[in-house]
């Protein structure tokens, strides 16, 4: 029994055998032997299995997983209205649908991460993909009678979901370091703009291809279960803290106890989540509510008529999925080259630009409210703007943490930082921006003019929070440096004691 240099009591030892990484490093048991025999039965298959399992393969097949994740969570947003007409609800039950899945995510996420710090984590990670993709394709087959059976299914979703946001990263983490980590947590985070806008047009073009929006529900299910099986075949399971160099001597791991006062008193850890929280809130609000309030903003310029028909035809759905996809990359890209030459110049640079870039994406979702009332383009051209700046900061944010969180701590680390994200973001914003609007048109006149007005002065509390979050980032900022010092500290600490030896110093909490 020891302890940390924090102050944390070790529970006791793990040990698995190395993996390759990107440093080099290789397993025992990958090694050549000087015995070398005949192979048996399956041992050929396993060896080609095992030489399949590399790194940058593993981070493609996960990455492509996160896209399904974020795919599968907007599909129904990209079919919302159709919803709404067949279930006979308002924007406020409407905005439920995701609430609802958000808040089962967030309740999920730190059990998950408490398992993915102490479990084999691509188990975890293909059963919580097999479950949501079962889940989503039974409830293409809810009736219009049993709305609130539609709604908890999407609530067990998002437990599904859970898994695979709070635990993937970690993965990545402990298979690439510096700049190669964060190319690939670029490449992992550039699924999140990417599978959303994905999810829009899946959703409208599988609707329209089967004039039946429940067939937008039955798509992504089975590329789901593929990737599942893809996980447990090519994804290694590497030791923590692998790519720091020190994977074979980390033995040791807290309580979940322990690890959650260190993260409360990270202040780069707590401020770049109360962060991610304000990116959240906007992006859950938009991704709910923007294409029907385009669609209604062409019903105020005449330029379309209001839909009466059983399915009604998208066109702003996929747009705004198009141009989400391609926002994502734009973001993801920028995001990388700017945090990459800024630290040339500051080593503050991760939260810097994820400041600015925030800053930045406020001003033009605001204009966003101004322009649509009289022109489509012009919302669409700042949409565009405004979603690039704000999508800049996806993964730098966990760059952040994996600079300041240790390696046996990180799945909790990020399990928490979602769990805050969507607690205090788009758990609550699309009802709450549905719930604005309906109070709106019922206290008002209705007309298409003031449904139109009142959904868009319900989001105009958006650009206020993204605001907010480019503060949080600039306090990240002031911390940033401190805690990463610590934290190498507390590395370098971990991979020069042994397990059986007591360190009583009590340096600061990472």
């Amino acid at each position: 029994m020891c302890v940390e240099s924090d102050g944390c009591e070790i529970e006791g030892c793990s040990s698995s055998d190395e993996l390759p990484t990107l440093s080099g490093s290789m397993s025992p048991g990958l090694k050549s032997s000087p015995d070398l025999q005949p192979c048996k039965p399956g041992q050929k298959f396993r060896a080609a299995l095992l030489r399949c399992r590399t790194p940058a393969a593993a981070a493609g097949i996960l990455s492509f997983g996160n896209i399904l994740n974020y795919m599968d969570r907007y599909t129904v947003a990209g079919v919302l209205f159709d919803i709404q007409r067949h279930y006979k609800v308002t924007d406020s039950g409407a905005g439920l649908l995701q609430t609802v899945f958000i808040c089962s995510f967030m309740v999920a996420a730190p059990i998950f991460g408490y398992l993915g710090d102490r479990f084999n984590r691509k188990v975890i990670l293909s059963c919580g993909i097999f479950f949501w993709s079962i889940v989503t394709l039974l409830s293409s087959f809810i009736s219009k009678e049993y709305y609130w059976l539609f709604v908890l299914s999407r609530g067990l979703v998002g437990i599904g979901e859970s898994s695979y946001s709070s635990i993937s990263p970690t993965i990545i983490g402990d298979l690439f370091t510096n700049n190669s980590r964060t190319m690939m947590l670029s490449v992992f985070y550039l699924a999140i703009p990417l599978g959303s806008g994905l999810g829009y047009i899946l959703g409208s073009g599988a609707k329209d291809a089967a004039e039946d929006w429940h067939w937008a529900l039955r798509v992504s299910p089975g590329l789901g279960i593929t990737v599942g099986f893809l996980i447990l075949l090519f994804v290694p399971e590497p030791k923590r803290g692998n790519a720091d160099q020190i994977g074979a001597r980390i033995r040791t791991r807290t309580s979940w106890v322990c690890d959650m006062n260190a993260l409360a008193k990270n202040r780069s850890y707590v401020f770049s989540s109360l962060a991610s929280a304000a990116v959240s809130f906007a992006t859950g609000a938009f991704g709910m509510w923007i294409p029907i309030y385009l669609a209604r903003a062409q019903v105020v310029q005449r330029t379309a008529e209001p839909c009466t028909k059983e399915v009604c035809p998208s066109p702003d759905t996929f747009i705004f999925g198009a141009i989400t996809c391609v926002t994502g990359l734009l973001g993801v890209v920028i995001g990388a080259a700017a945090t990459r030459l800024s630290r040339q110049k500051t080593e503050r640079a991760d939260a810097l630009v994820c400041a600015v870039s925030m800053l930045g994406s406020a001003i033009f979702i605001c204009l966003i409210f101004v322009v649509a009332k009289k022109s489509i383009v012009g919302a669409y051209v700042c949409i565009f703007i405004g979603e690039t700046l704000l999508f800049v900061n996806w993964a730098i944010t966990a760059d952040i943490l994996m600079f300041v969180v240790i390696p046996t701590r990180r799945a909790t680390a990020v399990a928490f930082q979602s769990f805050t994200s969507h607690l205090l973001g788009d758990a609550g914003s699309p009802y709450l921006i549905g719930l604005i609007s309906d109070s709106l048109q019922t206290t008002y006149a209705s007309s298409a003019l003031w449904r139109f007005l009142s959904l868009g002065y319900a989001l105009m509390l958006c650009p206020f929070i993204i605001v907010l979050g480019g503060m949080f980032f600039l306090a990240t900022a002031l911390f940033f440096l401190d805690d990463r010092e610590k934290a190498e500290k507390q590395l370098n600490q971990l991979a020069r004691t042994p397990s059986s030896v007591k360190v009583t110093s009590k340096q600061g909490a990472i």
